[in-house]
């Protein structure tokens, strides 16, 4: 399903007052809190891995890779499909995005550009309807930078061969239409395991992305059956930045939720990587 109308493309926040506060001046303060000190170094990343759980547990990851880096003009989003609508991979071509710290618009040249380039990925606004992990980067964004524009892909778990294609499509895209972008890929690591056992998993997918290491990581997290949601959206990310110049891959920060809340017999992982 693609609107035909752009008036009936406005998405209402999925996650509001349950990830994090309904209240703009209340999330003005909770995105503050969580970036901390802001570089005044900021860094023009190529890429970046981000979490996506409520604030309260993946907050600090999310705003110690936010607080170092550029916010340009175009913003691609990657994230796992968590609901099961839509397509494959679906991508959002048209229409706003509201938030409570304001309407976010989409890049539409560049998403129809895309969707021309691989027949792959399809034109679809269903599968964002629900979904979270796009969704709670924007505060971040939205603090940083006041206008931006943003091409929300979304993606159901699909093989390295897809992963790699969709990548082409992206960097072709920006290339066809002469713009750059920050790519962003929204993930949590292993899901409810120990917090022994989720460092000791989610190390070895880290080593992978530091590495820059696309096809390695989609074949680690499927060989020790890391429970990553978002190994598509980092694979896809770790393509394109290598077509675009990547020449690092820095871990900033991971924790588990098992640090936040005290429980560590069943966590959440969260890490923060930046591409440069």
């Amino acid at each position: 399903m693609n609107p035909s109308k752009k008036n009936s493309s406005i998405r209402t926040p999925a996650v509001a007052g349950k990830f994090y506060p309904e209240n703009p001046l209340e999330l003005e303060k909770k995105v503050a809190s969580h970036l901390g000190n802001l570089s005044n170094q900021k860094r023009k990343a190529i890429g970046v891995v981000s979490p996506h759980a409520g604030f309260i547990y993946s907050g600090d990851v999310v705003g110690a890779v936010y607080s170092q880096i550029e916010v340009p003009e175009t913003v691609i989003l990657l994230g796992p499909n968590h609901t099961g609508l839509g397509e494959n991979i679906s991508v959002m071509t048209e229409g706003t995005w509201s938030m409570p710290m304001g309407n976010i618009s989409i890049d539409e040249v560049l998403a129809t550009q895309l969707c021309k380039e691989t027949s792959l990925a399809k034109p679809n606004s269903v599968a964002h309807q629900f979904e979270h992990s796009l969704e709670t980067q924007l505060p971040f964004l939205q603090y940083l930078r006041k206008n931006f524009l943003i091409v929300p892909i979304c993606l159901k778990k699909v093989d390295y061969s897809i992963c790699k294609k969709l990548s082409k499509g992206i960097v072709n895209a920006l290339e066809q239409t002469e713009k750059s972008a920050l790519i962003i890929a929204s993930s949590d690591m292993t899901h409810f395991e120990s917090h022994k056992i989720a460092g000791e998993k989610d190390k070895k997918a880290i080593v992978k992305i530091k590495n820059r290491d696309a096809q390695g990581l989609d074949e680690t997290v499927r060989q020790e059956q890391i429970s990553m949601c978002g190994v598509n959206p980092v694979t896809v990310m770790l393509l394109c930045s290598e077509k675009m110049g990547a020449h690092k891959a820095e871990l900033i920060e991971y924790k588990t939720s098992g640090e936040v809340n005290g429980d560590k017999s069943r966590v959440v992982g969260y890490a923060g990587v930046i591409v440069t």
